[in-house]
């Protein structure tokens, strides 16, 4: 058995929608001197149907190399991490050793566990993208047996199915909590790229293509809730393959304040004159626009549909194609396919009662949309970026919006609203812009040129730093780098970093992977990664 020294160090969470996928999450080992399989880290997480998790990580720490091994649960609601370590200085052990099962007590105590070598060369990876992800010869010696091949996807179908449930409940469980209000502050950002020529001549120079970010004078203040819906769909239950969740759908809200939202301004004296708060037509508009389905089912948390969760973190994403064909709405497949003349996307994190929301909006230019053709499509533009800062307790983000919330307010009646933790909660949301050093783990762009072209890298109040592309190319479908959005944000002790990764071209809406990383706040700089920006293992 492999010796080896296992230091404290953090493990990044990915989730990509597989049949032997469903959620992963992150570890934080003690310092501990042991055997591998005793050295391991374990992690229990509960989810709401039976499914599996495929977790994959780097070992942060300089001296150690991360070798994943991975668990899965087929048989309950309960899914097993374990993770471990090696030293590289204890790679000349004797060959025996080399050769006998590192995790054979592991896979003793826990005979119900599937354990995946992701070094094995024949191992692949269903996002639930369709038959590219299909490898007959690992699946099937000859080819020429058409039930067999059946019988193997009506099983992979099967296990989509359950993560497409899996999604969609905790969807609706963790980041909606079942319903719950949320209240926040929109800060909204408009780029100058469709003000007209004039407006962009005023660029600098040295800089012409990045657009410049013009902040609205006014925040708004919004209040957001999401529930679940049952819909007419009785004739599918005679299908053998219906689920409960075939018959919902998860529809949301997002609307400006009234008075009403506002407790401070309920409280005060009846004779006491207050004024209406007015919105102007952009605002309203701008809070209407939707960054999710307007019905949203299990189907849309496919890979395709460009929607997930994974821990703490969460995406979202809506399109509007370049050219509606007949039956469009209906068509899942052809609803998630580009070209797009629009693409609204939406990544948020949240801990703590707060949450923090990066809303993207992205749109043809006008000239472009007159002269676009599917055959070419023209590329999408970076429209409007919004900031959402919001609390779940029920109270709003900024003290000014709560009366009494101050823990030395003295002065504050019995009937004073009041938040005891305000003081962490303005430092989380309105504190120094961006993340200490930048983002933690910086992911591959690709070369210089193409960094500079259509990325940007933003600081935003609260800790906060985010790297987005100002500029979506339709027409490169042999770019295997995709397109990657990075929100970095601390809310507490712990440091998250979630990126959102799509595909390249026509399929830009499809998800690659949605990753998580965690680590320590006060941790980072000492477990940050060295490798100059790299995809997670998968």
């Amino acid at each position: 058995m492999i010796k080896g020294s296992t230091a404290i160090f953090v493990l990044a969470a990915i989730s990509v929608l597989s049949p032997d996928a469903v959620s992963a999450f992150s570890v934080v080992s003690p310092a501990v001197t042991s055997s591998v399989p005793s050295a391991a880290a374990a992690f229990i997480t509960t989810s709401t149907a039976s499914s599996s998790s495929l977790l994959s990580g780097r070992n942060n720490h300089p001296s150690n190399r991360y070798d994943a091994a991975i668990t899965a649960s087929r048989t309950g609601r309960t899914s097993f991490l374990l993770l471990s370590s090696s030293s590289t200085d204890d790679q000349d052990t004797d060959d025996d050793e080399e050769e006998e099962d590192a995790y054979a007590d592991l896979k003793k105590d826990y005979p119900d566990l599937e354990f995946v070598n992701y070094n094995d060369p024949e191992y692949r990876m269903d996002r639930g993208m369709g038959d590219d992800d299909l490898d007959e010869k690992a699946l099937l010696a000859d080819k020429n047996d058409d039930e067999t091949l059946a019988e193997i996807e009506r099983m992979r179908e099967e296990r989509r199915r359950k993560n497409d449930e899996y999604q969609f409940e905790t969807y609706h469980a963790d980041v909606l909590r079942g319903g719950e209000v949320c209240l926040g502050e929109w800060s909204v950002y408009q780029t100058d790229t469709f003000m007209g020529e004039d407006v962009i001549k005023g660029r600098n120079e040295a800089a012409m293509g990045v657009p410049r970010l013009l902040r609205w004078d006014k925040v708004l203040k919004v209040v957001s809730r999401g529930s679940k819906i049952v819909v007419d769909n009785t004739m599918d239950k005679d299908d053998e393959d219906w689920m409960r969740v075939d018959g919902e759908r998860i529809v949301h809200e997002e609307r400006l304040a009234t008075l009403d939202d506002f407790p401070s301004l309920m409280t005060r004296s009846d004779d006491e004159e207050v004024e209406e708060l007015l919105w102007e037509e952009e605002e309203v508009l701008h809070v209407e626009k939707a960054y999710w389905p307007r019905e949203m089912n299990s189907m849309d948390f496919r890979g395709a549909g460009g929607s997930m969760c994974v821990g703490k973190a969460y995406t979202i994403c809506d399109t509007a194609p370049l050219a509606k064909k007949e039956g469009y709405e209906n068509n899942v497949l052809e609803r998630h396919e580009g070209p797009f003349s629009e693409m609204r996307s939406e990544l948020g994190l949240q801990s703590d009662s707060m949450r923090f929301r990066v809303k993207l909006d992205y749109a043809l230019l006008d000239e472009d949309e007159e002269s676009a053709v599917a055959t070419a499509p023209p590329p999408l533009h970076l429209r409007t970026l919004t900031i959402c800062r919001e609390t779940l307790d029920g109270y709003w983000p900024n003290p000014a919006d709560n009366e009494g919330t101050d823990d030395d307010d003295a002065e504050a009646t019995e009937s004073s609203v009041r938040r005891k933790n305000q003081k962490a909660i303005t430092e989380t949301l309105f504190g120094p812009p961006g993340a200490p050093g930048g983002l933690y783990d910086p992911p591959p762009v690709g070369n210089e040129e193409r960094a500079t072209e259509n990325y940007m890298l933003l600081n935003f109040e609260g800790g906060a730093t985010v790297l987005l592309p100002h500029r979506l190319d339709q027409n490169t479908e042999n770019d295997s780098l995709g397109w990657v959005t990075s929100l970095d944000w601390t809310p507490g002790k712990v440091r998250y970093q979630v990126d959102r990764k799509v595909l390249a071209g026509t399929k830009l809406k499809g998800l690659k992977t949605l990753e998580l990383s965690e680590v320590q706040g006060e941790d980072a700089d000492t477990w940050r990664p060295r490798d100059g920006g790299a995809n997670m293992r998968q």
